[in-house]
């Protein structure tokens, strides 16, 4: 899934809905006729003849919940109308709530960065102690979490961020498992080797969709601990720390500058990436797991086991990055109408309870649960980074409480608009900018 920021617009509406959330008599806690009490306990079966719940999607995840809801809407006589919102996602559904629009359910990115933007004090139900929150594994379960409250179910794994490579180009190259790099330089010095030894580029970079761009940016910011961003957050830290110019720079001049992407990166594309990948023209593409998604749906497992790989790398180590998205993450509002919010949570039990081990193996995709095994039949790229989640680091956006459009500007540097500074100082601008709209002390 893409990573973006929230735009302009969408803060002046997550303004206008603070407002409206706050007038609002359902949005804080009130009883059980309509605002957070919980059921003493959840039936995920029980009947609910007569309810029916709305849930919000993006336009393309509308089809993500069909087989729960089809499988809730049997076994307990509920209906859920699920409704797609017009892209980009992201903007237009605070622009609906801030109109006072709300559903029952919603998919939404659960990270420090996104959850923010719905309000979640005021407009959600609060899910602590719901009886699937003990079963998420250990990355999982600290998605969907602001100050300490649970907003979010956690439906699916976070993208994993790493390297996908050719098999055929890396032989040809002379390359093994032993040569998998251990940090950013030696990810580098394993370009050069691609570059030097085969007729592939090393990395395809896609310029023309702008938003993987981040990735070999955020890649070399791993190594900043949960002090610094505790510091970015309360304004005492920037974006144009050294650290964060550095890692621009040495994308622009030692990746770049040096040949080590494919002649057209500035207007390359996603779609672009993978053909590329597959017909061996580059060596590597660094990305998130929306890229395994877009090779499983053109090529059998088989196929893709045979000719494309995948490794971790951060910036001094051997682990992946994880990256949250809006299809990992269920949120349920106050409605002011008790029964669909019961509803609502009896939804996200039975998802993530008796459903849990049909919902998995029909998407074909890895278990949020460590006592629900993953489905069978997944590419070893999957599996791969199945077994790196668990000690994976969080790409900013689960770190900053703003996530800024780092893509937009680095867009504008391979483009010779802003140099590595004027990049780094676009980024604090925005973040700053931002932080103050959202209230948060220290702006």
């Amino acid at each position: 899934m893409k990573r973006r920021a929230l735009p302009a617009l969408a803060l002046i509406c997550a303004a206008g809905l603070a407002a409206t959330a706050c007038s609002d008599p359902t949005a804080g806690d009130s009883g059980s006729d309509g605002s957070d009490a919980k059921p003493s306990a959840v039936n995920p079966t029980a009947r609910l003849d007569g309810v029916k719940l709305t849930m919000w999607t993006a336009q393309n995840t509308v089809n993500a919940p069909k087989q729960v809801i089809d499988a809730f809407e049997k076994a307990t006589g509920a209906k859920v109308d699920t409704q797609a919102i017009p892209d980009l996602y992201e903007q237009n559904v605070p622009t609906k709530l801030a109109s006072g629009d709300r559903p029952d359910l919603m998919f939404w990115q659960p990270s420090i960065s996104t959850l923010p933007f719905v309000q979640p004090k005021q407009n959600l139900l609060t899910l602590d102690g719901e009886p699937w929150e003990a079963k998420l594994g250990g990355t999982e379960k600290s998605l969907g979490m602001i100050d300490g409250k649970r907003y979010a179910a956690i439906v699916t794994s976070p993208a994993m961020l790493g390297v996908y490579y050719n098999k055929d180009v890396f032989r040809k190259a002379g390359l093994s498992e032993k040569d998998f790099p251990t940090s950013y330089d030696e990810l580098l010095a394993l370009g050069r080797k691609v570059v030097d030894k085969s007729d592939a580029a090393a990395f395809y970079e896609a310029g023309g969709d702008k938003w993987p761009l981040q990735w070999q940016m955020q890649l070399q910011l791993t190594d900043l601990d949960q002090q610094w961003w505790a510091d970015l957050n309360a304004g005492k830290k920037k974006w144009t720390d050294p650290v964060v110019v550095g890692a621009i720079k040495k994308y622009k001049e030692r990746l770049l500058d040096a040949g080590l992407a494919q002649k057209n990166y500035r207007t390359g594309t996603f779609t672009g990436q993978a053909d590329s990948l597959w017909k061996g023209e580059a060596g590597m593409v660094l990305n998130v797991t929306s890229f395994q998604s877009q090779l499983q749906a053109k090529y059998s497992t088989a196929e893709i086991d045979k000719k494309i790989g995948w490794f971790p790398v951060a910036n001094s180590s051997a682990n992946g990055l994880y990256s949250p998205d809006q299809t990992n993450g269920v949120v349920a509002f106050k409605t002011g109408d008790g029964k669909r919010q019961n509803a609502a949570r009896q939804f996200l039990a039975f998802w993530l309870g008796p459903d849990y081990p049909d919902y998995i193996e029909m998407m074909k995709i890895p278990s949020v649960q460590p006592s629900v095994p993953t489905p069978g039949g997944l590419p070893e790229t999957s599996k791969a980074q199945v077994a790196a989640l668990p000690k994976a680091i969080g790409v900013f956006q689960a770190k900053a409480i703003v996530a800024p459009d780092t893509h937009l500007y680095l867009a504008d540097m391979i483009f010779g608009k802003k140099s590595p500074q004027q990049v780094a100082q676009a980024i604090q601008d925005q973040f700053a900018q931002v932080a103050k709209a959202q209230g948060a002390p220290g702006f």
